[in-house]
């Protein structure tokens, strides 16, 4: 992956807020949209969920996730064209006693600060997808695919604004 591929694709998953969300419902594969943040480095994205969404439950069920972020759709463009990455993993409860929960709190609220009274609603959950498996694609005919820790060094290699 070039130097150009590798900050398109860590300043995507850095730069949006909004991104669709598949999970393993009892029927099969659902897809829903979920805010996330990510953390630094992109060890890992963290989603606030409350537990009367079906996608929640799903990963309850089945932490095995995948999560899909595309570039903003022009008019007067080929959307196949579009730089877009799904990040597949699997996902994980922060629990509220710990300090893990407290730091990925402030740093959810920092980014998205309408969410901060959701925090207080009982029936949210502090979830982390930890990526296994990332597949970016920056237009046509320029695929990646990047385990954990390739994602890792390629978000080394883009320094943070």
């Amino acid at each position: 992956m070039n130097l150009q591929d590798r900050l398109s694709m860590v300043e995507l998953m850095r730069d949006r807020r909004w991104a669709a969300l598949a999970t393993h419902g009892p029927d099969g594969p659902e897809a829903s949209w979920v805010a996330y943040v990510p953390e630094a480095g992109l060890g890992g994205f963290l989603l606030h969920l409350s537990t009367l969404a079906a996608h929640t439950r799903n990963l309850l069920a089945h932490p095995r996730a995948g999560l899909a972020i595309s570039e903003s759709e022009r008019s007067d463009e080929d959307p196949q064209t579009l730089a877009r990455v799904t990040i597949q993993g699997e996902v994980a409860i922060l629990l509220k006693d710990s300090e893990d929960y407290r730091s990925a709190t402030r740093r959810y609220q920092e980014r998205l600060p309408a969410s901060v009274p959701r925090f207080d609603f009982g029936d949210f959950l502090l979830l982390r997808l930890a990526p296994a498996r990332v597949r970016f694609v920056g237009g046509f005919a320029r695929a990646y695919t990047l385990d954990a820790a390739g994602l890792r060094a390629a978000a080394l290699s883009v320094p943070v604004d």
